[in-house]
């Protein structure tokens, strides 16, 4: 019995290493996300614009983006240039400003620039919740027939948009 106590740390050694070995080459980062594949889930949310609730009705009927973000952010800071970009080449992008103050966001936009389509207010995250949202920034790709497609956490940058343009349809 005595022997067989000592070859306990090497067989939960072993089993360690196949479970290491295993995780070799995933991506560490990706998350999935459980609505890919589902509508987008019930919007009641203020406008930043019309201090109206804004609802699914509201939404493009074509392919678009939802972006979560906010003032708080560091990635967002650093993300937005790009998502200037690509609402410039007409990209649709719906901005989620999450967790956050009204007159927050207005100044930000004010100082950065506003590449949504529309703004939405999740001050309270509830929204977010609905949606999986981890942090911020997060980014949805929405197809023309509502339904989520592709969730990205983290910033958006050339890389990114080459390998999820093509669920832009």
């Amino acid at each position: 019995m005595r022997k067989v106590i000592f070859f306990i740390p090497l067989v939960v050694f072993i089993a360690l290493g196949i479970v290491f070995y295993l995780q070799l080459g995933k991506n560490p980062e990706y998350m999935p996300s459980a609505l890919v594949g589902k509508p987008v889930p019930a919007i009641h949310l203020v406008s930043l614009d019309t201090d109206q609730v804004v609802t699914n009705v509201e939404l493009p009927k074509g392919p678009y983006l939802i972006n979560f973000w906010g003032t708080w952010c560091p990635t967002c800071a650093i993300e937005h240039p790009y998502l200037m970009r690509l609402a410039k080449k007409g990209v649709p992008i719906i901005g989620i400003d999450y967790k956050d103050g009204k007159a927050s966001a207005e100044q930000w936009l004010r100082n950065k620039g506003n590449p949504y389509k529309m703004v939405l207010l999740d001050e309270l995250g509830n929204f977010g919740v609905n949606m999986g949202v981890t942090g911020a920034p997060e980014t949805f790709v929405v197809n023309s027939k509502g339904i989520i497609v592709y969730r990205h956490q983290g910033a958006l940058d050339e890389a990114v948009w080459k390998s999820i343009q093509g669920y832009m349809q």
